[in-house]
């Protein structure tokens, strides 16, 4: 479970991103903050791993408040939600180790993505004691030029946005799933959870066994490898 904090001095917007939170099953949202001061308060009572932070707060720059943030808790992590495009406050985020920095409006599908691979990449850092360089290149796959280079050797119909919903869901449950089921899972028909899950045998990242059953025609079960 993900403890996430919303820094946000518009009501609209952080309900938005609130909604967008509650349909995710592994994200709890603990507090809503309208301006720095709360937002440092909401920090220091519940020390939450994720903060969705606005750039353009009432009473502190949402950079400046970064600092102020680590200083109460060194390991947040910060994704930048904002409407500001100024390069210079993209410049000074990267520097102060943000995980990502979007720009409003956020559709559903970029924040889901966003999110999960913020989930993705944590749960694997807890699962390592020691790295070697696959894990930190997995790590660090969400830069932009290698994100674009994945995209260009998916085949035709696969496209990564869907795979990495498909891949963390099969790699966070340690359990079996059909098609159908992980169809319902990412909002899809089951044949379209069928075309990724059996792209995923392909490259051999997930396994396929044939499930019997008691009764009735048998059944393709994929487990995460």
């Amino acid at each position: 479970m993900i403890n996430i904090a919303i820094a946000e001095d518009d009501f609209r917007i952080a309900n938005i991103h609130e909604e967008f939170l509650i349909k995710m099953e592994d994200a709890k949202i603990v507090g809503k903050a309208i301006n720095g001061e709360e937002t440092l308060s909401l920090i220091k009572e519940w020390k939450p791993d994720l903060l969705l932070l606005d750039i353009y707060l009432p009473d502190h720059l949402g950079t400046d408040l970064i600092q102020m943030a680590r200083e109460i808790h060194p390991e947040l992590d910060v994704i930048i939600i904002t409407a500001a495009t100024e390069k210079k406050l993209l410049e000074k985020s990267i520097r102060q180790g943000i995980f990502n920095y979007l720009i409003k409006p956020v559709s559903l599908e970029k924040f889901n993505t966003v999110i999960n691979e913020y989930m993705r990449q944590r749960g694997l850092l807890k699962e390592k004691d020691y790295l070697d360089q696959e894990i930190v290149d997995e790590l660090l796959f969400s830069s932009p030029r290698k994100k674009q280079s994945k995209e260009e050797s998916l085949p035709k119909g696969i496209d990564s946005v869907t795979l990495s919903k498909v891949q963390y869901y099969m790699e966070q449950d340690n359990k079996s799933w059909s098609a159908e089921e992980m169809g319902n899972q990412i909002g899809s028909s089951r044949t379209t959870a069928r075309r990724y899950l059996e792209y995923l045998v392909q490259i051999e990242d997930v396994k396929v066994e044939q499930d019997y059953g008691i009764v009735g025609r048998p059944e393709r079960r994929y487990y995460s490898n």
